[in-house]
């Protein structure tokens, strides 16, 4: 029905065959990212030193990702507190929380806006990846206990779907070998059933191990052994099989040196992990894959990849499950979905991803159903422009089933995809005209005509009106510095207010400012006066002052003044 199509991804989700079916047993399909963070030493996500977490996971949705992947260590669950927030004007209520704190409001969070989590087992500790899935410091037992809390503390919220077990098993792990020290298809069905045990209703997604009777893949993602040896639950219906797949940024293979290549890589994908979505025998989720882009060879495989998993046009949710790894722009063998920092989008890298983006969840597929595409979007207008980026709202589209989303087009380039009618696109140049347009989607795939295009012209850097102003970084120490910024009134008459802006070159973050109102959007700052600095006499001058961090280079900013 088309109530039903309009709400895919409701409740709790089980599987039927290859595909994941939501509570109303429409099929859905999950296609997000990995936010990486909780497992390292800093105890909770990255980027919230630069970035509110609303913020970030509203863009990831705009964007057209419907799930996040969640990595931790089992050192959360002894008290850690996060480290590396940034409170000042952002993130305001994360303060006093420790990391399980942060990831309930993450997971909240997720929730209202129609996100969907998976929790990922990523390490026993923020030390570093494990080839089992328990060490000396961590036994079986606190690995399978800490599993049972989060499936108790999440016990009715459905925006968890599920928990990834452990990630990544590789040498000496086996499956199915028998050795209930190595066998990682044993472990997962104890845990698997233990977490079952306190939620029938969870996802239990088990990875795969590195070698199989001497054939070797990447860690994590050799599944070769599951057609014989399969994870047995004891509910059925709730298992999802998980692959990692990579390129050579990661690590060279010989498979992406043989002269066939990439048309070899069905067949490897197919060993490996495609085969148990061939026979139908469980939802495969590819919980990782990503690469910097940079060699060709990479290139190539990712656009393979891509085609492999099946696009959501065509197939629906009826295609492989997938979270790129990552939109964390700190990875370093792949990098991120975001650029460095930690605002911009990498539309390279987020376009290759486009055909297989679900925002709707994926809905049932364009297999014969709905044909009708939704209507044009109409009214397209630039709502307003910075230095760097270009906000754009239109009026929405109808169709006969449900609208999911629109794609945002910067000339020929899709630069991202919005569930509402609104969109802005970020990273731009200064003083110039960009052209728009916008074309609407549904479940089904079905794509509308393209909108009228309207040009969005970007701010130009400007010249000082009535005032000059100083910048002058006055202390500095490794990764961090005070500077003064001084307005002197070149007028005849006293101002009555005045305001400066200026764009960072660089990652500076302002945590503190005196005498002065700050106001961030990106990169771009503007500040403005407090009750007592506004009015500057005719020649006369006021300062303020702000201390900030830094890495790589401190590059110092344009300043730009206006009196009035």
């Amino acid at each position: 029905s088309a109530v039903a199509a309009a709400a895919a991804g409701t409740g709790y989700w089980h599987t039927s065959g290859r595909e994941i079916l939501d509570a109303n047993n429409q099929p859905v399909r999950i296609a997000g990212v990995n936010w990486f963070g909780f497992e390292t030493n800093n105890y909770v996500v990255h980027g919230l030193w630069s970035r509110d977490y609303k913020n970030m996971m509203d863009q990831m949705k705009t964007l057209g990702y419907n799930t996040i992947r969640l990595p931790y260590s089992d050192d959360i669950f002894k008290g850690t507190s996060p480290n590396s927030i940034n409170f000042y004007q952002m993130n305001t209520d994360l303060q006093g929380l420790n990391s399980l704190q942060v990831m309930d409001k993450i997971v909240n969070y997720a929730g209202s806006i129609g996100l969907r989590v998976i929790l990922d087992r990523h390490r026993p500790d923020a030390g570093g990846q494990t080839a089992l899935w328990y060490t000396a410091s961590t036994p079986e037992s606190t690995w399978i206990a800490n599993l049972k809390a989060l499936a108790t503390r999440y016990q009715g919220n459905t925006a968890v779907v599920g928990i990834d077990l452990h990630n990544e098993p590789h040498d000496p792990a086996c499956w199915g070998c028998g050795d209930t020290t190595i066998d990682w298809r044993l472990a997962a069905e104890r845990a698997g059933n233990a977490v079952l045990g306190v939620n029938p209703h969870l996802l239990i997604f088990v990875e795969g191990v590195q070698t199989f009777n001497g054939s070797s893949y990447w860690w994590g993602g050799n599944l070769q052994g599951a057609g014989t040896y399969p994870v047995r639950l004891s509910v059925p219906n709730q298992l999802v099989y998980s692959a990692h797949d990579y390129a050579t940024s990661v690590a060279a293979q010989t498979w992406f040196t043989d002269p066939s290549f990439p048309s070899n890589m069905p067949g490897i994908w197919g060993k490996n992990w495609g085969y148990l979505f061939d026979s139908n025998t469980a939802p495969v989720w590819v919980g990782e894959f990503g690469t910097t882009l940079t060699a060709t060879t990479d290139q190539v495989w990712l656009k393979a990849l891509v085609q492999y998993l099946r696009p959501t046009a065509t197939a629906g949710a009826d295609s492989y499950q997938w979270t790129f790894w990552s939109w964390n722009p700190d990875s370093g063998d792949t990098g991120g979905i975001l650029k460095d920092d930690w605002q911009a989008v990498d539309t390279v890298k987020d376009g290759y991803l486009a055909s297989i983006k679900a925002p709707g969840f994926g809905g049932g597929g364009n297999t014969g159903g709905d044909t009708t595409p939704p209507t044009t979007p109409m009214a397209l207008a630039v709502t307003g422009t910075t230095l760097t980026s270009a906000t754009l709202s239109w009026t929405a589209s109808t169709d006969n089933v449900g609208v999911a989303g629109y794609n945002v087009y910067r000339g020929t380039s899709l630069v991202g995809t919005s569930t509402t009618t609104s969109f802005t696109d970020t990273g731009l140049t200064p003083a110039t005209a960009y052209s728009y347009t916008v074309k609407a989607f549904d479940a089904a795939g079905n794509v509308s005509p393209a909108s009228a295009a309207v040009t969005a012209t970007t701010q130009s850097a400007g010249t000082n009106s009535g005032c000059d102003v100083s910048y002058v970084v006055t202390s500095a120490w490794p990764g961090n510095f005070n500077a003064q910024v001084t307005i002197k009134n070149t007028g005849t008459a006293p101002t009555s207010s005045w305001q400066v802006t200026w764009t960072w070159p660089g990652d500076q973050k302002i945590s503190s400012a005196w005498n002065v109102n700050e106001a961030r959007t990106g990169q771009n700052e503007k500040f403005t006066p407090v009750n007592y600095n506004a009015s500057i006499p005719a020649g006369g001058s006021v300062s303020f002052g702000f201390q900030a961090s830094y890495t790589g280079t401190n590059t110092s900013p344009i300043p730009i003044c206006l009196a009035s």
